[in-house]
C-alpha cells in the first residue's frame, strides 16, 4: 500500500490554495471548524497558506459542547482567527416551520433535519466570505465524497475541496504530520447531526473497510457490494442537476 509524503503533499495543497484563491482575485478563505478530523487538517493547511487571511467559523446547532471546545483548542494551538456564530435559534425556527406545513411533526426526519443545519452552515460561510472577500474552503475527503456521505447543497457547497483526493487514512496520517491534537485524531467520526451519530453507522461501512476498496479495490463481497450501493444511490451529488439532452422539437417553417 502506498504511503503519501505528508511533507510534500501539505506544500502542494498550501500552493493550490494560493493560486486558486488569487486565481479568483481573492484575499483569503472561510472555512468551518467542527473540532472534527477533516475540518481541523484543513484549517492548519489553510493558515500555512494565508496566515492573516484564514477564518475558521464555529457554528454550533445543538451540537455536542466538546467539539467547539476541541475547535477552539485547534484555533488557539495554531492561531488561527475565529468566529463564533450560534444557529440553533434559526436552525429551530426553520425546523418549527417546516414541520407545521408538511405536517410531519413527530415523523422521523433525522437526516432531512441534519441536512438543513449543513446548509445553514453554508448559507453562513458565504456571508462572511462576501463580506471579507474570501473564496469557501470545504474540508470532505475521498472517502466521503465517493460514497456520497455529504450533504448536497450543504458542506458540499463550497468553492475549493483540497483534500478530496485523501482517504480517511490519509487524512489522519497528514494531522498527526500536522500535529493537530490528538482528541481531535481519535474521537470517532461524526456529522454531529445528532447526539451519538458517526460516520461509519450511517455508511454501513467502516473507514477502513472503504479506504482499502478505495485504494487497492480491496474488500469482502458483501462491504463491495454496500460501498457501490452507496456510490450509484449518491451519484446525483457529484454531478450539476441532469438537464434534458434530447433535440428542441422546432417547428419547420
Amino acid at each position: 500500500m502506498k504511503t503519501i509524503d505528508e511533507a510534500k503533499y501539505a506544500d502542494l495543497v498550501v500552493q493550490w490554495l494560493q493560486e486558486k484563491v488569487g486565481g479568483a482575485k481573492a484575499k483569503g478563505v472561510v472555512l468551518g471548524l467542527s473540532g472534527g478530523l477533516d475540518s481541523a487538517v484543513m484549517a492548519v493547511l489553510a493558515k500555512r497558506a494565508f496566515p492573516m487571511d484564514t477564518l475558521g467559523l464555529i457554528m454550533p446547532c445543538h451540537s455536542q459542547g466538546e467539539d467547539a471546545e476541541h475547535a477552539l483548542e485547534l484555533a488557539r494551538q495554531f492561531q488561527i482567527k475565529t468566529k463564533t456564530v450560534d444557529l440553533t435559534p434559526v436552525y429551530d425556527l426553520l425546523a418549527h416551520t417546516l414541520e407545521e406545513a408538511a405536517e410531519t411533526k413527530g415523523t422521523q426526519l433525522d437526516v432531512a433535519l441534519g441536512n438543513i443545519k449543513s446548509r445553514l452552515r453554508m448559507n453562513t460561510l458565504y456571508y462572511f466570505a462576501a463580506a471579507y472577500n474570501y473564496l469557501v474552503v470545504g474540508a470532505t475527503n475521498k472517502s466521503e465524497l465517493m460514497t456520497g456521505y455529504f450533504t448536497k447543497h450543504g458542506d458540499s457547497g463550497v468553492d475549493l475541496l483540497p483534500i478530496a483526493q485523501l482517504v480517511k487514512a490519509e487524512v489522519r496520517q497528514l494531522a498527526e504530520y500536522l500535529q493537530v491534537p490528538s482528541m481531535i485524531i481519535q474521537k470517532p467520526p461524526s456529522a454531529g447531526f445528532w447526539p451519538g451519530q458517526t460516520d461509519e453507522d450511517e455508511m454501513g461501512v467502516t473507514y477502513e473497510e472503504l479506504d482499502s476498496y478505495l485504494r487497492d479495490g480491496d474488500g469482502s463481497q458483501d462491504t463491495v457490494r454496500t460501498i457501490i450501493d452507496l456510490q450509484t444511490r449518491t451519484e446525483h451529488k457529484r454531478a450539476f442537476p441532469m438537464m434534458p439532452e434530447f433535440p428542441l422539437p422546432y417547428i419547420k417553417s
